[in-house]
């Protein structure tokens, strides 16, 4: 008994080192801070901040926001994945968790409110984003110079005529050019279904009034990130990450 509790403390300090030689990016200086209660939780609270120097500043107040509805699952993004653990795997209904990179506005629109730089294209029926694994084009946007006419083209068209979809900001998880076939694809922040009733597939949405908010605050210059963790790494991993 003392040789396996021996050895799960030492699995459990490697892990932690392993995960504490990582911190947010010198010139990131945007953070969308999304904490939920555990890694089972669909539920998320947002929080916007931005750096002067050192210094981390909370821009606004928090946000509720909805996650999977299986929960969470380590991504695939800026941060480090501890040996072993379970990553985010296609069609799961699992929110990635980690650090990623923000930027990329998708809408139904002609244009936004966003600042100058902020990528947005308006959707129109010749959009994809792949979510076949077998394909090359995984988990990419493409645009048709024709209307999609084949069976895959069609099941992989970019949502129209769908609310929540009318606006979407790109979440980076397992993004080009490290793509990983099956890994999970279309992560976005979107509008959420039925006032936040309801859970999602695998991406993080909140209200129109507030993801319009974040769009408009978004400056790529900043190279913005997005932090997605339960409660309890959140706390073992904020200072060594440091983050807001």
């Amino acid at each position: 008994m003392r040789k396996t509790t021996l050895a799960a403390t030492f699995v459990y300090f490697a892990i932690s080192a392993f995960l504490a030689a990582f911190e947010l990016p010198q010139d990131s200086r945007q953070c969308l801070l999304g904490v939920a209660d555990g890694w089972d939780s669909s539920a998320v609270t947002l929080r916007f901040f931005e750096k002067e120097g050192a210094r981390w500043s909370q821009v606004g107040g928090e946000w509720k926001g909805r996650l999977g509805k299986r929960g969470l699952v380590w991504g695939l993004g800026l941060h480090p994945v501890p040996e072993n653990a379970e990553t985010k795997r296609e069609g799961d209904l699992k929110s990635p968790a980690g650090v990623f990179k923000i930027g990329g506005a998708w809408g139904y629109a002609a244009d936004i409110s966003r600042r100058a730089g902020m990528p947005y294209a308006q959707i129109t029926s010749r959009d994809l984003w792949v979510e076949d694994p077998d394909s090359p084009l995984y988990n990419r946007h493409i645009r048709l110079k024709t209307e999609p006419e084949s069976a895959w083209e069609k099941k992989q068209q970019m949502k129209q005529g769908d609310p929540a979809h009318s606006l979407k900001l790109f979440i980076a998880h397992n993004a080009p050019p490290a793509v990983r076939s099956g890994a999970g694809s279309s992560i976005f922040f979107h509008i959420w279904r039925a006032g936040g009733a309801k859970p999602t597939a695998g991406c993080t949405t909140m209200s129109e009034e507030n993801l319009r908010s974040l769009i408009a605050k978004i400056d790529p210059e900043k190279d913005p990130v997005f932090v997605l963790l339960p409660l309890s790494e959140y706390e073992r991993l904020r200072a060594a990450w440091k983050l807001p």
